[in-house]
């Protein structure tokens, strides 16, 4: 993993952010678990349980996360991030560049 560019640092928050997804599944999974144990007495079910919940709420909470629109602070960095990125390989931001399309072309007819 490559360490990011220039003095940004994380907040704590930002840093902690996927412990929370991975607790909050943890909360669920161990929920159902529990349930099962004592509604079927039987470990098996309740392990199998407890793994197919843990799984399935974490998918479904990093999916909710990726949903959220970046606010005017975040893409502001994400385009700071990508011109530098693009001057340090020589390359012009994405549509930036002088006679760039704003749109794809529609493929041609035979």
């Amino acid at each position: 993993m490559s360490k990011p560019s220039g003095d940004y640092q994380p907040s704590r928050r930002e840093v902690l952010r996927p412990a929370e997804y991975v607790g909050g599944a943890a909360i669920a999974a161990i929920f159902v678990g529990v349930i099962a144990l004592v509604a079927t007495r039987d470990i098996v079910l309740a392990a199998i349980g407890t793994g197919g919940v843990f799984i399935i709420v974490l998918v479904v909470l990093a999916l909710l996360a990726m949903t959220i629109k970046p606010d005017a602070a975040e893409s502001a960095e994400l385009d700071e991030d990508a011109a530098a990125r693009a001057a340090r390989e020589g390359d012009a931001p994405a549509g930036d560049a002088p006679g760039a399309p704003d749109a794809p072309e529609a493929p041609k007819g035979h």
